[in-house]
Formats: structure tokens, sequence, C-alpha cells
């Protein structure tokens, strides 16, 4: 007896889920007057690449926003991100 096929997950679906993830805290930075793109995610590393844009910028609460908020989440919702840095 064979084991059933078991689905891989695409470069694409694992982009996906990060911008679902991202799509529950996109309102509390657009609150702020922010926004927040992916930039790129190296899915070896687990190393996610993020622009933080509008009143995010250079904003002092912006990497606790970051840390504290983005990546808690992100992490939560999509184990392959192990790391976010703004770019």
């Amino acid at each position: 007896m064979t084991e059933p096929a078991v689905p891989t997950e695409t470069p694409a679906d694992l982009f996906e889920r990060i911008e679902r993830a991202l799509d529950g805290i996109r309102p509390y930075i657009a609150s702020h007057r922010g926004h927040v793109e992916v930039v790129d995610f190296d899915a070896d590393s687990g190393l996610l690449l993020l622009r933080l844009g509008g009143t995010c910028q250079g904003c002092a609460a912006a990497s606790i926003t970051l840390k504290q908020g983005i990546e808690v989440r992100l992490r939560d919702a999509v184990p392959e991100v192990r790391q976010i840095e703004a770019v």
C-alpha cells in the first residue's frame, strides 16, 4: 500500500500566507497612517524583509511595531518566518 501524496506548498502559497497574516495587522498600521509591504522572503533562512512606509518611516515606535507587533503575529501565523527586518 502506498502512502497518499502530501501536498507541497509552493513559494506562492507561502507568500499568500504571509500577506494574509499582514492583512490582519494592516488596519492598525493604517490607523496611524502607515503601511507595510513585503520586499523579500528567504525560505532557507526564514528572513522576511519588510518595508514600512507612510508615517511608520522614521517613526521612533516603528521598531517596536515591527518586533512586538508584526513579528510576533507573523511568526505565530507563518512559522517559516523566523526573523523580520525592515529595509
